[in-house]
């Protein structure tokens, strides 16, 4: 008992000691974990808090509901309703009518926002789904029949600024319709903004007679689900317009909304958790380097290589311990303010209209737990492993620091985690996620960090040998015959301003050629002068024929190209796809769409079908490639449509389809549209036009917009979307910083010897500064240029591998040198500025005092 209190004691004693004497070298290990884990914690917090909470209230919506049935379009001819109500094996069949509808401009906060609204037959509904059955007032039961009656949920009402009884104006189209406030949805859920009316007064106010969204299936009980949906799509596939589901397929399809984008974040948050896992190995590295002679003693004196190895990974465990706890904390943090402030998207867009709060989740916090600490013990391994190994006498000489660095750095597992990354490009993604995109980057940075003693060394020495014929000067000498010459040591230096600066450079020609790109797709797709909308109410909106020829007449305008916009479900578990009908030239597609290849000729395309041109997100998710045929639901029986080409499209992630609008409307019978692009007469300015259009008619529930308007909100959209990603850059930046300071601090304290015997010499204490200045700004010089090749490779697997598997499209690669240079000055100035102050302990001390042991 009393030996294991005493190796207990030296062990607390050991730990303390080190941490006590280098609190900021474990203060920036402790800080990278946290910062890595406190990502990853607060993005899946935040995306759970979101996703729940949607699919909380889609779940409402849907009720007790067993089967679905839904259109391929927005809305469908409600005659299928009483064949449904009366199938066998159906105990109930709620049609449902759902819109959203514009809601007027009258406040800046609801501008060109919508309102979900759904339509119920009340009885029926009040089996289904009661939780969305209006209270009205005591004295008006029957309000919950009225044809201008709606029930609001408490969300909408406080966002609306409407209390019981008060008018609420929207708008259809170009008409504005008055309701009034009936009740309230009290068993609605928080934060959900819905409203609810009678199903008939809803197709009437709405413009949608005889048009459903979905019926709602309860099966009688006993029936298998499966079998029974089975045969009603068997028997409904002859209509070819409709598509049975079940509830969980609408929460299979937000997921997917948003699962792209929550893995990237998450997986540059592992990034920064792996760069993290870098500066413990570092920190772990020179801390078993300094204390080289201290743990040989020891092992003279009896410590067993076992308490010796248990011993530094307990050091590094604790910085892991630290670390995790701090980032879980800060990780929780960051989620109940990004939730309070932004709401649930992260400037994403993907769940709007919910109000999520942020729940700790236990069993992540556990798993990202022992990630941190698994990292920080990776790290820590092959430094306590050499320690544990290291034979007593001859670590007991001074001299051997380098030499023992030597046996954590070797060549051929670099080589071949970079070989292997190169073969990880090659494959495809798995379940549509760029998972060996992934891994390859992951690789590329081990491989091109631990390749940084041997390059480090053939550059240094090739340096030395140049300039030793140039110069007799003896301190650069000194400098380049160090870094030559103990490469191991410096490479510890190197690899933390490597690991960051990689990352910053990869993150920026990413992020810099995806902006540059969505800037030229803008202005590509807006060459018209004025764009011209209706008040955004889904597929209720659109000027009519007249509004189209009456807006096109209007003084001021030479042209105008009309647009209809709508949704078009393809596969029940996928978001539905966007359908554009416009003006397009089938000879020249390029002039109107920013195609990225080749295009069918007309001469090509066959007679019978109709052309169609895709998104590139339409090629990867179903295989519409150019001059396949298919069939789209527009009509019955479907028509047969020939892909004539793929375009690329930044703003739609799931798919869109572009059509001539002269097809459409042959097809579908729908002659409204949505849009309009303006070209305006010389010397007519875009205010005098608008001032003309507002005079219209319909003139108040038009929308305009300049290009240059448009194209700053896209960009500010962007800004937004990757504001976590400029956070990691900037990070990086500061924690490579934060590296070199702790690098040359630790090593600058280990050389005291070596700077003591300089003074002796002749060497003056600026000398020596001078010199620890000139390492490491060449440190960092030579980690800057190699973080640019590095982070070069990263970035092309990013643009070119990442993105187009996880989003669905292509981008041209963008070098954004300015800023990339600007940041390598700073960081280079920086470390060199770093070393000097970390130095200036080193060489404070006297002479003869650092000298006089030599073991």
């Amino acid at each position: 008992m009393a030996k294991l209190t005493h190796s207990d004691a030296l062990s607390r004693w050991l730990l303390w000691g080190e941490w006590r004497a280098h609190r900021s070298q474990a203060a920036v290990a402790v800080a990278a974990i946290a910062i890595g884990v406190a990502l990853g914690f607060a993005i899946h917090l935040i995306n759970a808090a979101a996703f729940n909470e949607f699919s909380a209230a889609a779940r409402s919506v849907s009720g007790q509901s067993d089967l679905q049935v839904r259109g391929a379009q927005a809305t469908f001819d409600e005659s299928l309703f009483p064949a449904l109500a009366e199938y066998d094996g159906v105990e109930l069949a709620n049609p449902v009518l759902e819109l959203d509808v514009a809601i007027p401009g009258n406040r800046d906060e609801n501008k060109g926002a919508t309102l979900k609204i759904l339509g119920l037959d009340i009885f029926r509904a009040s089996i289904m789904t009661p939780d969305l059955i209006g209270i009205p007032a005591e004295d008006k039961l029957f309000d919950i029949l009225a044809d201008d009656a709606i029930f609001l949920s408490p969300a909408a009402m406080e966002w609306l600024g409407v209390k019981l009884g008060d008018p609420l104006k929207l708008r259809v189209g170009t008409q504005a319709i008055t309701l009034r406030v009936a009740g309230g949805l009290t068993r609605a859920r928080a934060g959900q903004r819905i409203g609810v009316m009678d199903i008939g007064a809803a197709q009437w106010r709405f413009q949608r007679i005889g048009q459903l969204s979905r019926i709602e299936l309860k099966l009688v009980p006993g029936i298998g689900h499966a079998a029974f949906k089975a045969a009603l799509e068997q028997e409904l596939e002859l209509r070819g317009q409709f598509l049975v589901t079940e509830p969980a397929d609408q929460e299979t399809r937000v997921a997917n909304m948003s699962r792209a984008y929550r893995v990237n974040l998450n997986m540059l948050a592992m990034v920064a958790l792996f760069t993290g896992t870098f500066l413990v190995f570092s920190t772990q590295a020179l801390s078993v380097v300094r204390r080289r002679h201290q743990f040989a003693l020891l092992r003279v004196l009896g410590l067993t290589r076992r308490q010796l190895l248990g011993q530094i990974l307990l050091e590094g465990g604790s910085l892991g311990i630290v670390g995790s706890l701090l980032g879980l904390a800060l990780g929780y943090v960051a989620a109940a303010t990004a939730l309070h402030v932004f709401g649930g998207d992260l400037g994403s867009g993907f769940f709007s209209g919910v109000k999520p709060s942020v729940h700790f989740d236990p069993v992540v916090a556990t798993f990202l737990f022992f990630l941190g600490l698994s990292t920080t013990l990776l790290g820590s391994a092959a430094p306590a492993w050499e320690a544990a190994t290291a034979k007593p006498a001859p670590a007991l000489k001074s001299g051997s620091e380098d030499a023992a660095l030597s046996k954590l750095a070797t060549s051929w597992p670099a080589l071949v985690c970079l070989a292997l990354a190169g073969v990880l490009t090659q494959l495809p993604p798995i379940f549509e996620l760029p998972i060996f995109g992934y891994l390859a980057v992951v690789l590329l940075l081990i491989g091109g960090i631990a390749l940084m003693p041997r390059l480090s060394a053939l550059i240094f020495s090739a340096v030395f040998s140049a300039i030793s014929k140039r110069t007799s000067r003896a301190m650069p000498l000194l400098a380049l015959a160090r870094l030559a010459n103990a490469p191991n040591q410096a490479s510890i230096a190197l690899g933390g301003v490597l690991a960051s600066f990689t990352l910053m450079v990869s993150m920026a020609i990413m992020v810099a050629s995806f902006r540059v790109s969505v800037d030229d797709w803008l202005k590509h797709i807006l060459p018209a002068q004025l764009y011209v909308k209706t008040a955004t109410s889904g597929d209720t909106r659109g000027l009519t024929p007249d509004e189209m020829a009456t807006l096109a007449a209007t003084p001021g305008i030479s042209r105008a190209d009309f647009f209809r916009s709508s949704q078009l479900t393809l596969d029940p578990r996928r978001p539905s796809i966007a359908l554009i009908a416009r003006p397009i030239d089938v000879a020249d597609p390029g002039n109107t769409l920013p195609m990225t290849g080749e295009v069918v000729a007309p001469a090509l395309l066959p007679k019978d079908a109709i052309p169609i041109w895709v998104s590139e997100a339409m090629v990867d998710l179903y295989g519409y490639t150019p001059g396949t045929r298919v069939t789209l639901p527009l009509a019955t029986p479907p028509p047969v449509f020939v892909v004539a080409g793929v375009w690329r499209d930044y703003g739609r992630q799931f798919g869109a389809i572009q059509m001539r609008l002269t097809d459409y409307q042959a097809l579908s019978g729908d002659n409204k549209v949505n849009d309009a692009a303006v070209w305006l007469q010389e010397g007519v300015t875009p205010e005098q036009a608008i001032a003309s259009m507002k005079r219209l008619p319909f003139g108040d529930a038009l929308e305009f917009s300049e290009p240059s308007e448009i194209h700053a909100s896209s960009l500010k959209f962007f800004d937004r979307s990757f504001a976590v990603t400029y956070l990691l850059e900037m990070v990086a930046i500061v924690i490579g910083l934060l590296g070199v300071a702790a690098s040359f601090s630790a090593q600058a304290l280990a050389r005291g010897k070596e700077f003591g015997m300089l003074r002796h010499i002749g060497a003056t204490r600026r000398q020596i500064l001078a010199m620890l200045a000139v390492e490491g700004g060449l440190v960092t010089v030579l980690g800057i240029v190699l973080g640019f090749a590095l982070g070069g490779c990263i970035s092309l697997i990013l643009v070119f591998i990442v993105n187009p598997q996880s989003f669905h499209w292509t981008m041209q690669l963008n070098l954004p040198w300015r800023g990339l240079l600007s940041v390598a000055f700073v960081l280079t100035a920086s470390a060199a500025l770093t070393a000097l102050l970390s130095g200036r302990h080193a060489v404070s001390g006297n002479a003869i005092r650092a000298v006089r042991e030599d073991w």
